[in-house]
């Protein structure tokens, strides 16, 4: 079984933001800001609506085979449509089980709003039956499918009401949680040029929600004590291997 459990981070996206507000003449921050404004007048939050969110990077934990691995499409700059062309591509190739937190909510909307934009094509990822009768009643589509786990939405039993950050979650299970930064950095970041801090954040998220998946593979059955055991010592092993810094105080926060 392949997996990729993902994560993105957006910023506000200025050039659509012109388009749709009129907002030419405007430096990018002064336009990104004007954008915000615009939607606290209107909500009472300056959370953009979804197709607003340019996407600067996609960060997988993956297991492929035996293989675990964490890994970021984009690299600072990189064209939107070019990473998110990959992430698809990705899924094209290893057809892998989808794991994210709220993914169903923010991620893919994003994802797929982003795809249109850029005129892509992603059609195993769309792939219903049609042409592939395995993908009848278990595709990515389907809130309730496994092909495309949200752990956030399942572990709520699909309620609003009960929704849990994975910061929290993830801490409560002994698991690092957020490790000094946070979704509401991500545009200052990316703005001071520190696209290296966001990616790190992003793969963080990424374990945590790979590790949290484990978890809820050994609540429902699928793993025994010992597998699970055997599936966390892969982890770890990867991370001390790629032997990266930001990988290393993850390990060093790893309690659980």
């Amino acid at each position: 079984m392949n997996v990729f459990a993902f994560d993105i981070e957006t910023v506000p996206d200025v050039a659509g933001g012109r388009r749709l507000h009129g907002l030419d003449g405007l430096g990018d921050g002064e336009a990104a800001e004007a954008m915000l404004a615009m939607r606290r007048e209107e909500t009472g939050s300056d959370f953009l609506r979804l197709p607003l969110h340019r996407v600067v990077v996609i960060s997988v934990a993956a297991l492929i085979g035996d293989r675990f691995t964490v890994f970021s499409l984009g690299e600072g700059g990189d064209d939107e449509a070019r990473l998110i062309d990959r992430f698809f591509d990705g899924i094209e190739r290893y057809v892998p089980r989808l794991v994210s937190w709220n993914g169903s909510g923010f991620d893919l909307p994003v994802l797929h709003y982003r795809g249109l934009i850029h005129g892509l094509s992603a059609p195993r990822y769309w792939e219903t039956g049609d042409e592939d009768r395995s993908f009848r009643f278990n595709n990515y589509q389907n809130r309730f499918h496994d092909r495309h786990t949200d752990l956030m939405d399942v572990l709520a039993g699909y309620s609003g009401r009960a929704v849990a950050p994975l910061d929290q979650v993830a801490t409560l299970c002994g698991l690092p949680g957020k490790l000094g930064m946070s979704g509401a950095d991500v545009r200052h970041q990316i703005d001071a040029g520190h696209f290296d801090a966001v990616r790190d954040y992003c793969e963080h998220d990424v374990l945590n929600t790979y590790l949290l998946w484990l978890r809820f593979r050994l609540l429902r059955g699928e793993l025994d004590g010992s597998g699970y055991a055997t599936e966390c010592e892969r982890v770890r092993d990867a991370l001390t291997e790629a032997d990266r810094p930001h990988l290393d105080q993850f390990l060093n926060a790893w309690t659980g």
